[in-house]
């Protein structure tokens, strides 16, 4: 039977395959246009199957922020060139948007299912490597950040003004999106040094410690040498203790402090996330 060009384009536009799969796929189901779509589906399933196993270093990170929650999104994939793909760029905002909204988790059948599909048309095998969703309470405010046109690096900050507001004013809002670019920036690992996971304080404890002895000093000196070693570590690493982006010379503790007397109520920054491309936690 002949197959018409225009079915031919429709059906490629429709589901993305390639104009001659489109066309072997009309021939094969008698010109029916949902079975042909319904073939492609299938084989491009089949296809998707099979490149499961492949690597997926590449990939972006996505974020979504209403006035109730926000959500931030990483999906893998093979290769850059496909990181920058309007599809699956469009997909990326699709999930993230929904998490927000739903507050459902990234491991969700609906988002699994929409991935298949997109690796159909995409053809390259992807992975929704991990998504995360941030509520807010009331005097609650959530700005993201996205570094860079590549979008390998996320991070959502979340700040709380005790009078609630405040949240419209124009300086707590860049102070907020200033901390996700200063999250962006220094990677902190933990909020605080109260909010420091224990085992991993106890183990860089016990660095400490070791290295203090070597010194040969009395157990007393030892241990306030590695007290203060400790002390100093997690003020690198704990965002609260770092100096803030816009003014070194001052903690992200102060610089909300201060923020705080300049507009008139309490500024605290209480929670915050970090996405980076092909990290693992």
């Amino acid at each position: 039977m002949e197959i018409k060009a225009s079915d031919v384009k429709e059906l490629r536009q429709k589901t993305g395959a390639g104009m001659m799969d489109c066309k072997k796929a009309l021939a094969e189901s008698g010109g029916d246009f949902a079975k042909a779509e319904k073939l492609l589906k299938e084989l491009g399933l089949a296809a998707a199957a099979k490149r499961s196993g492949r690597a997926t270093n590449e990939g972006r990170v996505f974020t979504h922020v209403t006035d109730s929650a926000a959500a931030m999104v990483e999906i893998s994939c093979e290769t850059d060139f496909v990181a920058r793909n309007d599809d699956f760029v469009t997909l990326g905002n699709a999930i993230a948007a929904d998490m927000a909204a739903t507050g459902k988790d990234i491991s969700d059948d609906a988002y699994q299912n929409r991935l298949k599909d997109a690796m159909v048309t995409i053809k390259e095998n992807m992975t929704l490597s991990r998504g995360i969703v941030l509520k807010t309470a009331a005097g609650q405010m959530i700005r993201d950040y996205i570094h860079g046109d590549s979008g390998k690096i996320g991070v959502l900050v979340k700040v709380a003004a005790a009078d609630p507001s405040k949240l419209a004013d124009e300086r707590l809002k860049a102070f907020a999106f200033d901390t996700a670019l200063h999250v962006a920036a220094f990677r902190p690992t933990f909020l605080s040094a109260e909010h420091a996971d224990t085992a991993y304080v106890a183990e860089q404890q016990e660095i400490f410690v070791a290295q203090a002895k070597q010194l040969g000093k009395p157990e007393n000196v030892t241990q306030g040498i590695a007290a203060g070693k400790l002390k100093k570590h997690l003020a690198e690493i704990c965002l609260l203790e770092q100096g803030f982006v816009k003014d070194e010379k001052r903690s992200v503790s102060q610089a909300a402090t201060d923020l705080g007397k300049e507009i008139g109520t309490t500024v605290d920054v209480v929670e915050f996330a970090y996405y980076m491309v092909g990290e693992d936690t």
